[in-house]
């Protein structure tokens, strides 16, 4: 079985697609899928399915799903096949559990590379850093569970996902910062930083990648926006760090080209006290 959740869902045995149509089954396969091999308890499907207020109905119902669940998985496995559905979407005490090898989800192939390109980035190897962050995020296929309606539980699963992505996409950043890479991302950052308009740690990273592009101006303006819309939208000043990077910049500091730049664990780190 293979099954993808960063993007719209998608499970298949043998090629035989067992996403079923209707969209509660669907709520309850993808947040089984975030956890293979761990026990999902009912009250938790539930709660994702029916919210504080579940029908009288609900346990019944609950277990009805998982019935046509069992269903499209049996087809798709054969007759012939070494376990029976209700072996892969077992019942255990309290809940059920879809018993695939963790590396069957995109989701865990994803967290497993996030973690390598961290170790490599911490060990100071920007190349393996940058190559394999790089991979994990070519896993994604579009936002987290795009096309499933999701519920309290899967509304946190989806956040956290598309957190753990932009933070991963910093990070390689980063990693392509420190291999002189400014020229080939600043496009990319302008993108990112159209898209996130508060956020402090992308547009240092813009920053620093214009100011070694040579486009000083542009990397003072970028400042310029990003302090206007914090003190105009939410009442604050830029933190600090981009307020000492923004006089680095005006001053021409040397700390601030790639050749002599000290090595921190982030480019908005690059100025902390």
């Amino acid at each position: 079985m293979r099954i993808r959740v960063l993007g719209p869902l998608n499970a298949d045995v043998n090629g035989v697609s067992i996403v079923p149509t209707a969209g509660k089954p669907r709520q309850i396969l993808s947040l089984l899928a975030l956890y293979p091999g761990q026990i999902m308890p009912v009250p938790t499907l539930m709660e994702e399915i029916w919210g504080a207020d579940p029908p009288v109905s609900a346990l019944t119902t609950l277990q009805t799903y998982i019935l046509q669940l069992r269903r499209r998985l049996g087809t798709a496995m054969g007759p012939d096949a070494p376990h029976t559905a209700k072996d892969v979407l077992a019942t255990r005490h309290g809940g059920y559990v879809l018993q695939i090898p963790t590396d069957s989800a995109d989701v865990h192939e994803y967290e497993r590379r996030v973690s390598a390109g961290q170790a490599a980035f911490e060990a100071g190897d920007d190349e393996g850093a940058a190559q394999t962050l790089r991979q994990a995020l070519a896993l994604w296929r579009g936002p987290a569970l795009v096309d499933v309606r999701v519920g309290p539980a899967l509304t946190i699963e989806v956040l956290r996902l598309e957190e753990s992505r932009l933070v991963t996409v910093e990070r390689r950043i980063d990693a392509d910062l420190r291999l002189g890479r400014h020229c080939e991302i600043t496009a990319e950052l302008r993108d990112l930083t159209a898209r996130h308009p508060h956020h402090e740690g992308l547009h240092s990273q813009a920053m620093v990648a214009l100011y070694r592009s040579g486009r000083q101006a542009a990397a003072l303006d970028l400042y310029r926006k990003l302090r206007m819309r914090l003190i105009e939208e939410l009442g604050v000043e830029p933190s600090p760090q981009m307020q000492r990077m923004h006089q680095a910049m005006l001053a021409v500091d040397p700390a601030l080209d790639l050749s002599t730049g000290p090595r921190r664990g982030s480019t908005f780190d690059l100025y902390a006290a």
